[in-house]
């Protein structure tokens, strides 16, 4: 072996010794959701990939698992709960079985508009998100640590509706969380609770009449096949959370948690962006499948669903009114 042959080998030695093994330094992340495929909330999840991907050098790898793969939405809680799913998203109120105060993010009727529900559900703009989430830490080891718009959730049927009185003794189907239970019973309906996997079987059978959704979701799904009546109640800004085990979480690096912060941040932006630019075109589409959109102009009462839901959460929900006098003075 030569002179220059033997100092090659040794200074190949030498760089390995010194540079980490890549492949241990990765932090992989299994990220669960809900979401099937053409829905918001899968594009979300995938372009949060990349992003944090991109924006870590490959340090940190999120596996998404969208569609219920990792089971339904109580053991996907569960399992970020104990670790064996480290991130997921879903609305905020899935996560009340660790603090009921968490479902206040979903109230009806809470926000103005798309951007003031983002900066009520953002921790670095509002105090009832850090409030909330050090309890969800304190209690459960779960954090939230990003939140995306959905649009506004609309009212469907298979008849047409315009107050509540329309829907007195019908079975609606309700997110199979506490919240979603008072706003149906509010808008006058028997809430039943039904998992979205199963949602088409349960409106193409009639075990219930109608749901509720942001109009992406309606049409991934092909809702508008079964319910051929959508309402514009904009009863609700769907904003979900994304949440993640915390013990999972601090193992992270601090330098790859705050890029991670800047790819949640920044998706949270494209998501605003991709609802404002499909509404006009899923409400087309919606026509063009013979959907008929009910709304203020011709006869749907909106103000009767705010009082008639208004009444039923704060009889329900009587501790949350300090938390939706401060979401509210959020600017």
């Amino acid at each position: 072996m030569t002179a220059f042959v033997r100092l090659t080998a040794f200074a190949a030695a030498a760089f390995a010794l010194a540079v980490p093994d890549l492949a241990a330094a990765q932090t992989v992340l299994r990220y669960a959701h809900v979401g099937a495929e053409g829905e918001s909330q899968t594009r979300y999840a995938a372009e949060l990939a990349e992003l944090v991907k991109e924006k870590t050098d490959g340090r940190v790898v999120i596996q998404v698992f969208p569609g219920s793969q990792l089971g339904n939405l109580s053991e996907m809680i569960d399992g970020v709960r104990i670790g064996s799913i480290q991130m997921a998203h879903h609305d905020f109120s899935s996560l009340d079985r660790i603090e009921p105060d968490v479902a206040v993010f979903n109230a009806p009727f809470a926000y103005r508009n798309p951007e003031h529900a983002m900066k009520a559900t953002a921790e670095a703009t509002s105090p009832v998100m850090r409030e909330i989430n050090k309890k969800l830490v304190e209690k459960g080891g779960v954090r939230i640590v990003g939140n995306f718009y959905r649009g506004a959730r609309q009212l469907t049927a298979r008849y047409p509706v315009y107050s509540p009185k329309d829907m007195e003794g019908k079975k609606f189907r309700a997110v199979p969380v506490p919240l979603w239970n008072s706003m149906i019973k509010g808008m006058g309906a028997i809430p039943t609770p039904v998992e979205i996997s199963e949602i088409m079987p349960a409106l193409m059978t009639g075990l219930v009449e109608g749901q509720e959704n942001p109009l992406n979701n309606i049409i991934a799904r092909k809702m508008y096949e079964a319910n051929k009546y959508v309402m514009m109640t904009s009863h609700m800004e769907s904003v979900l959370a994304v949440f993640v085990n915390e013990e999972a979480w601090q193992k992270i690096p601090e330098a790859d948690r705050a890029l991670m912060q800047e790819a949640f941040d920044e998706m949270a932006q494209r998501s605003l962006q991709w609802a404002r630019d499909a509404e006009a075109g899923e409400i087309q589409f919606l026509k063009d499948n013979g959907v008929t959109i009910i709304d203020a102009s011709n006869g749907l009462d909106i103000e009767a669903f705010r009082e008639a839901v208004g009444k039923q959460i704060r009889a329900d929900y009587p501790g949350w009114s300090a938390y939706l006098e401060q979401i509210a003075a959020i600017e």
